[in-house]
Order: structure tokens, then sequence, then C-alpha cells
């Protein structure tokens, strides 16, 4: 009969010690260059290209979408099959931070920065960026660098229409620890190596981390998060939902 061993164990076969090797059963956590043109989702009536495409196929599981980017945004996307950490990163209550590159037509001016950081009033309550910095441009376009510690739906472009600007372009270069790497092109996606998977882990609570491989079940399944791929309130409501 099969029995369970952890790294606290010690065997012999015909009195000869085995080495055995342990190691944490680490969950798959993709990052995803999205570009603009595609939809975050599995199913889409109008036939649109889905991001779900170009990702590798799983032996079990199934990838979940840690948020979101509507069909005319770009850059990070996140992906796992753990719906442990999916779920962590995505609700509001823990304020992952989600950091952007947004042009805009026109310039802002001085007091319209300082509403963007002291807040401004949406339908759904007000609203502001934790930070706000300028980061070039010429002509009739400028570049802003903004950081959000929350998601609703639509928030930053909604955010910068309050104060008269239209955006015209919208990047996602950082969602909490990780950022988008510049040798990522566009519709290209690489795991995340253990150690920086490590680092996610760490918003987990100790009891809900991943156990010793062979030490029973651990968080390298789909998991009871809550939200899905296919929710329309998956706590990272700023990913904006399709228009």
């Amino acid at each position: 009969m099969g029995q369970r061993v952890g790294p606290e164990d010690k065997i012999r076969v015909n009195g000869k010690l085995v080495q055995l090797k342990f190691g944490l059963r680490l969950p798959r956590v993709l990052v995803y260059h999205k570009p603009e043109g595609e939809i975050v989702s599995k199913d889409d009536p109008d036939g649109r290209p889905s991001v779900f495409a170009k990702l590798p196929r799983l032996k079990s599981g199934r990838w979940i979408s840690i948020g979101r980017l509507d069909f005319n945004s770009c850059g990070l996307l996140l992906f796992t099959n753990d719906g442990g950490l999916a779920n962590r990163m995505m609700h509001p209550r823990y304020e992952i931070e989600r950091e952007y590159a947004v042009r805009v037509l026109g310039e802002a001016t001085p007091e319209m920065l300082e509403r963007l950081r002291s807040g401004v009033q949406l339908e759904d309550g007000p609203a502001s960026f934790s930070l706000i910095e300028e980061a070039g441009g010429e002509g009739a376009n400028r570049w802003y660098r903004v950081v959000l510690a929350e998601g609703r739906n639509r928030e930053v472009r909604r955010m910068f229409e309050a104060v008269g600007l239209m955006v015209s372009r919208l990047m996602r270069v950082r969602y909490g620890p990780v950022h988008l790497s510049p040798r990522l092109k566009r519709g290209q996606c690489r795991d995340l190596e253990p150690g920086e998977v490590a680092e996610l882990l760490k918003l987990l609570p100790p009891e809900q981390r991943p156990a010793p491989a062979g030490s029973g079940p651990g968080l390298d399944g789909e998991g009871e998060d809550g939200f899905d791929d296919d929710d329309e309130v998956d706590g990272n409501r700023i990913d904006f939902a399709e228009k």
C-alpha cells in the first residue's frame, strides 16, 4: 500500500538511506503583453480575437485572468491556474497597485492634476490617483504615469474625462510587484520564474500558501475564488469591462 511521506521522514531501501527532495508546488503565473484589438474573454459573439487563444495549454485546470484590459487597451495581463492567488490579487480589499502609462489629447493644467490627486466625483463615487506625474509628449498628445490601488469599470478613462481630457491610449505597465518587461513583445507571454511567483504568494495568508510536494493538496488547482475569467465583477474593475 502507498504511504504518504514528508520532509521530516527518513526512507531506507535495503538499509540504505534514500535522499528525498521536497519542493513547493508553485502555481503557474503567466505574463502576457496584450496588444490592442484583443478581448479578455473566451467567448465573444462578435468573433473578436481572444487573448486566451495565445496562451499555452494546461494539462489540467484552466487559465484565470487576473483583471482585464478592454479591447482598445494594451499592456500587462497576468494569468494563473490558482484561483486563490487570482482572487487575492483582484479583490479590492487588498488594494494591489496597478500602474498605467496614459496618453491624453491636450495637456493637464496644474489644477487638473491636483483634482486627480485629491479626488474627482464619478457616478459610482469619488476616485483619485495615488500617484500621477507627467511623462513627456509633444504636440497635441501628453503622457502621464498614474497609479491606482483600486479598480472600477473604465476608471482611468472616466477620471480624465471628469477633468475634461480624453484618453487616446492606455497601457498597463505594472500589476503589484510584476512589471511589463520591454523585452516581451506584443502578443507574447512568459512564465514567471519561481522567485517571482514566490513574491506573489507572499500576498496570500500563510494557510493558503502552497504545501510541499507530496504532502497533500496545494494551491495548484483552480480554487474557489468567487471570480473567474468570464465574470463582469472581478474585483479589478479599473480593467475596463467591454463597452
